[in-house]
């Protein structure tokens, strides 16, 4: 039987949900716990790999399952530690893998389409660090208008589930609707449709159905859409990122009802009772 590899972890361990306030469709205040999430870069053998954005419950579990369905590492046997370094924010995993064995399988790496994408994410925020979006004020009225329309898609959701629905909308209209098995293959879609039809998006509302993490918010932020809706939750990180680059976040958007994360200052709540 071969021997467990060493895990280390140094530093703080990150907490798993922090408390926020947020702003009904009323405009009342609310306190909602809202889940935090954290980069961990992947070292293999000193080499960057990916990094993950996580809960950061069990990072070595999580390192190591990646390495293994990603085919890095072939064999348990050959691991031998795994140091979580939360002030770094870094996961270094240390194997007799060969160094010409990790760097061909670096050549092969394919993401995938799923919800849990990695993303290199220190380079993306290189690039926007002093990035602000339009400052845009929306009516709640609009914002209802805009939910009716999209009522009227997620039309492979509806035949058989499984899927993620994003849009971009104008003037409570939608002007692109996409769905696709993971929410990042679909805000891409409509990032690629506004680049080739050279649109700005500092005019529009930007729709999806996932969740708003860190990587959707920055997705967002590249395309200078100042206004982002979902119907499902928000994490911490997405929230200090609408925030830094000025996105207003409205959660929990379904029927009548919503939830403002960030932005409350700038909704005009014309629709009384």
């Amino acid at each position: 039987m071969s021997q467990s590899p060493k895990i280390i972890t140094t530093g703080t361990v990150p907490k798993q949900t922090i408390s926020v306030d947020v702003y009904d469709e009323y405009g009342e205040k609310l306190t909602k716990e809202i889940a935090c999430e954290q980069p961990l870069t992947v070292m293999l053998n000193w080499q960057e790999v990916v990094t993950l954005m996580t809960l950061g419950a069990r990072p070595a579990e999580l390192v190591l399952g990646y390495l293994k369905n990603q085919h890095f590492v072939t064999d348990a046997s050959l691991l031998e530690s795994v140091i979580i370094d939360w002030e770094t924010k870094t996961a270094a995993v240390n194997t007799k893998e060969t160094t010409e064995h990790v760097k061909e399988n670096l050549k092969k790496k394919t993401v995938t389409s799923g919800c849990g994408q990695g993303t290199m994410y220190g380079n993306v925020m290189k690039q926007l660090e002093n990035y602000q979006v339009p400052q845009v004020t929306i009516n709640q009225s609009d914002l209802y208008e805009s939910l009716e329309a999209l009522t009227y898609h997620n039309d492979t959701y509806k035949a058989a589930g499984a899927v993620h629905g994003c849009a971009v909308c104008k003037d409570n209209k939608v002007l692109s609707f996409v769905e696709d098995v993971g929410r990042h293959n679909a805000v891409d879609t409509l990032a690629g449709e506004l680049w080739l039809k050279q649109e700005a998006g500092d005019d529009k509302l930007f729709y999806t159905t996932g969740r708003l993490t860190s990587e959707m918010v920055i997705k967002v932020a590249q395309m200078g859409i100042p206004v982002l809706l979902s119907r499902s939750g928000v994490t911490q990180m997405g929230l200090d990122l609408a925030k830094k680059f000025g996105i207003t976040i409205i959660a929990r958007a379904k029927g009548k009802r919503f939830q403002v994360f960030a932005g409350h200052e700038k909704i005009n709540f014309d629709v009384k009772g």
